[in-house]
């Protein structure tokens, strides 16, 4: 009898087509994210699981799992997943990592040219009806990436595709990390290592690129806030709970800081209604970091991979912990 599968969301019809060659695989097609309770009847029996970055897959749930292997994710976060209590079930868990550096990158920096240049608050001016007259000498200005400093928090592999587009656009690149890398690395980079405490205070634009931990929970919150400069800009693409959105928008509001671009919230989707979309000082898009053609083919392909290695007892291609 062949394996069984349980998919909590569609891929790609080569994944799919791959998958059933060599398992027997049920695709949930309802109610996105898949309900708990139904998640937890379909792992009981199934050898393998692909999931998404919204299913929570918790020491309950893999509890339930019998004959579960291997928990792949569609996905560069894994934080949804108790990976410590699937490791001591000798449950692998693959993730998709190294293929969504780019896309995720240039998203952060769409978001930063955006935010300084008022690209979509100009987009909806002209859409209200509210372009009258041509702008004047002081009217609606945005302003230059030239000869300003961007503060990376996180120099991985997103972090650093990001300072090499910001270096192409003549800003300072300074950085945070848990540990600092090379200095060869930082010469070829042309970024500078400083504490978090001068990272707020001296950057003019601060793009996040952490995963989300106790350490990073609501890391950015007023008392961060009230030390960037006024004139400062926050971007956030990695995850929406490592910043107070409660205090994010009474920082907009109040200009504490300038302005935001986002690509990831602390509950998603959000709403028409959510504070944030009455802003005119902050950019939105809908968590699409990876939300290229190419890239989101190439994770599919990834997850399917990660998958059949650990189906067969094997270390996926990107593992974590076991």
């Amino acid at each position: 009898m062949r394996k069984k599968v349980f998919l909590t969301r569609t891929l790609h019809g080569f994944a799919l087509k791959e998958l059933k060659k060599k398992y027997q695989i049920e695709v949930h097609k309802g109610k996105i994210p898949v309900p708990q309770s139904k998640l937890r009847s379909k792992i009981k029996d199934v050898d393998g699981l692909i999931c998404f970055p919204y299913d929570k897959i918790n020491k309950e749930t893999i509890d339930l799992a019998e004959n579960l292997k291997v928990i792949s994710t569609y996905s560069v976060g894994f934080d949804h997943i108790d990976t410590k209590y699937a490791k001591e079930k000798k449950i692998r868990v693959g993730y998709t990592p190294e293929v969504l550096t780019d896309a995720t990158a240039d998203l952060a920096f769409s978001l930063l040219l955006d935010s300084l240049r008022r690209v979509s608050e100009g987009d909806k001016i002209i859409r209200d009806g509210k372009w009258k007259v041509i702008y004047g000498a002081h009217d609606y200005v945005g302003v230059d990436l030239q000869g300003k400093t961007l503060g990376i928090l996180g120099l991985g592999r997103i972090g650093q595709t990001l300072a090499k587009r910001a270096k192409a656009f003549d800003m300072k690149v300074i950085y945070h990390n848990r540990s600092r890398i090379s200095k060869t690395k930082e010469k070829s980079l042309g970024v500078k290592y400083v504490s978090f405490e001068r990272l707020i205070t001296q950057s003019d634009v601060i793009s996040i690129h952490v995963p989300h931990t106790k350490e990073t929970d609501k890391m950015f919150n007023m008392k961060v806030f009230k030390k960037m400069k006024d004139t400062a800009f926050l971007i956030n693409t990695s995850r929406g709970k490592v910043v107070n959105e409660k205090d994010l928008i009474v920082a907009l509001k109040k200009k504490i800081i300038s302005g935001a671009g986002l690509d990831v919230f602390e509950l998603e989707p959000i709403s028409k209604s959510h504070p944030l979309t009455k802003l005119q000082n902050v950019v939105l898009a809908p968590h699409i970091g990876s939300s290229t053609k190419e890239t989101r083919a190439k994770m599919a392909e990834i997850t399917v991979k990660n998958l059949n290695l650990g189906m067969n007892g094997k270390k996926p291609i990107y593992s974590v912990g076991y």
